[in-house]
């Protein structure tokens, strides 16, 4: 757990749980506003142990109409393979973290199509659907790039409209070890008030798992009571489901989690 402490003056610690390869930029963020924050990891982005699937069916973009990114994670595993991108084939994205990420590779407004949800408080397979012009994608086929597993109703919605969808592996997702450094770690960020900022559902279900493996009388209840900043309507549910108590959902994207930070100042 790498710990960084500006604040000092007592404010509630911001715990960042995103892998840790996409934490250091939104923690140098809460740096310049003054804010204590901690580095959580609730999940660990891999590799495929076999990528050659991958790099097949990258060489074979120009048989789909259009390809879509459930998230930055897929954005950055995909470009590690391909150098310069068809910029005629659309791309559809959930939310504005991949936007972000498509920017780094070239990819925004002005030199591709980008597909996105245009509601920031709610960015899902469902919203995405109503962007995209299913009748003139019928009959032809979408690649989805994704991770080992998960996103399937937007696979299935466009199934079901006559498009046929090729599902790719482009990483995998794996929950951290708990072991004893780092459950002496979430025993002591239970003893106190923080902000805990959660952009995944499996990484809060990963959460609460290890909460529980720690086996203390009043471990569930005491991470129930912490506060959670998420960005995701799904991922609020999720975490009304698993019975917290104090949730804020902010719109999509590193900056609006950013803008919800600073007015709880």
């Amino acid at each position: 757990m790498k710990h960084i402490d500006r604040s000092g003056d007592g404010r509630a610690t911001v715990i960042i749980t995103r892998p840790a390869a996409q934490a250091e930029d939104f923690a140098r963020h809460l740096q310049a506003m003054g804010r204590d924050c901690v580095l959580f990891p609730l999940l660990e982005i891999q590799p495929l142990p076999d990528e050659s699937h991958l790099i097949a069916e990258i060489a074979h973009l120009q048989d789909y109409a259009l390809l879509a990114f459930v998230s930055p994670n897929a954005i950055d595993a995909f470009f590690r393979h391909i150098s310069q991108y068809p910029k005629d084939i659309p791309i559809a994205v959930m939310g504005e973290g991949s936007r972000l990420r498509l920017a780094e590779y070239g990819l925004n407004d002005q030199t591709a199509t980008i597909i996105r949800p245009r509601n920031r408080l709610k960015t899902d397979s469902e919203t995405l659907l109503d962007e995209l012009d299913c009748n003139a994608l019928q009959d032809k086929k979408v690649l989805i790039v994704r991770g080992e597993s998960g996103r399937e109703l937007l696979a299935d919605a466009l199934r079901a409209r006559g498009i046929e969808v090729t599902q790719l592996a482009a990483y995998r997702r794996v929950a951290p070890q708990l072991d004893a450094g780092r459950a002496q770690q979430l025993r002591l960020l239970l003893e106190q008030e923080n902000q805990w900022v959660v952009t995944s559902s499996e990484a809060l279900r990963n959460l609460m798992h290890d909460v529980d493996i720690l086996g203390l009388p009043d471990g569930v209840a005491k991470m129930q009571r912490q506060q959670l900043l998420v960005p995701h309507s799904r991922i609020e549910e999720t975490a009304k489901s698993l019975g917290f108590q104090s949730i804020t959902l902010t719109a999509s994207g590193d900056e609006q989690l950013l803008v919800a930070l600073q007015s709880r100042l």
